[in-house]
């Protein structure tokens, strides 16, 4: 029996791009991020681009990670097969921390001149204490690539 793995290949992101390793995005920074999403959904954002949802705990924009864990549990409770991440960069632009439920900014930050709303790990706000961000405008989105996960081999003695 095998199991699935989320992993990247290249871990080297281009130039002037970061990766998860500040504690909190940093404003007008580029950063490697993750949405996770399913095969089918993901065609259509490689062909239309990216929309924002119209709700979330965040209100209106586009759900993203610099976290590929966080990321590949996308869509929840959907079959790991059918899942797929697709690997960003984002400009973020003004960023606002909303770092507990209910914080008087929750669904309106942008309202108050801020381009990403970040949700900080371990904060209370996301059952799996990972980061989540969500970009307001769609076009601070480039798109890099998917990632699929991959099978690998249960180790003696694993029970899924």
């Amino acid at each position: 029996m095998s199991r699935l793995q989320w992993a990247e290949a290249d871990f080297d992101p281009p130039p002037g791009v970061f990766r998860l390793l500040t504690p909190q995005p940093a404003d007008n920074r580029t950063y490697i991020m993750y949405h996770g999403t399913t095969q089918s959904s993901a065609q259509s954002i490689l062909a239309n681009g990216f929309h924002q949802s119209q709700g979330g705990m965040l209100g209106p924009g586009v759900y993203l990670s610099r976290d590929l864990e966080k990321a590949s549990r996308y869509p929840i409770n959907h079959t790991e097969w059918d899942k797929v991440v697709i690997k960003v960069k984002v400009n973020v632009g003004k960023v606002k921390a909303i770092n507990c439920q209910n914080h008087p900014l929750q669904k309106t930050w942008h309202d108050h001149g801020y381009d990403t709303a970040w949700v900080p790990p371990n904060c209370g706000m996301v059952k799996s204490g990972l980061e989540e961000n969500c970009v307001w405008d769609p076009r601070r989105i480039e798109i890099i690539r998917l990632i699929r996960p991959t099978a690998v081999p249960a180790a003696a003695g694993y029970h899924m």
